[in-house]
């Protein structure tokens, strides 16, 4: 049994199902974890975006206009639509958790939603449900430090979760 269905949960579940073993993989927020839901997989997005931000905004100096128009120099040649930016950001990672999904039960893993803790050397519950197992793996990945006085609000300061749900990008 496996708490946590993040890559090193869904991995280590991959490989003891590999070797024979009955697996179950018990996680809450969605497999992928952190790293496919908002943390690597959301920020390749973002990056490749202010990439192409950074590249357009020195356009002008290689004398590429966004209308071909005189005196066009300077202008803007894109803005980023940020709720679109965000919904892509949340698309692609849900795609990549259905991806994990179905690889989990191509391998005949057992997957349970629900928030795993230990109850005992070789046991789990899940909500009511008290689960046993051979070997028990805790796997529960990261999660944002909260700093005394600096704790996030949603709008000034903010977690990697809130970034996505914001209407425009931040000026910096």
């Amino acid at each position: 049994m496996i708490i946590g269905g993040g890559p090193g949960g869904y991995e280590a579940a991959l490989v003891a199902a590999q070797l024979g073993a009955q697996v179950t993989v018990v996680d809450r927020d969605g497999l992928g974890g952190a790293c496919v839901l908002t943390d690597c997989v959301p920020s390749k997005t973002l990056i490749a975006t202010s990439g192409m931000m950074a590249a357009l905004e020195g356009a002008a100096a290689l004398g590429i206009r966004p209308d071909g128009g005189p005196g066009s120099a300077g202008t803007a040649l894109a803005t980023v639509d940020a709720p679109r930016l965000y919904a892509r950001v949340r698309a692609l990672a849900w795609a990549q958790s259905a991806d994990v999904t179905a690889r989990l039960a191509a391998e005949g893993i057992e997957v349970m939603t629900g928030t795993g803790r230990l109850a005992g050397p070789h046991a789990v519950m899940v909500g009511d449900t008290r689960l046993s197992a051979d070997a028990l793996l805790v796997s529960t990945g990261a999660r944002p430090r909260m700093l005394p006085g600096a704790e996030p609000d949603g709008e000034r300061i903010l977690t990697f979760r809130q970034l996505y749900d914001l209407a425009e990008l931040p000026r910096s």
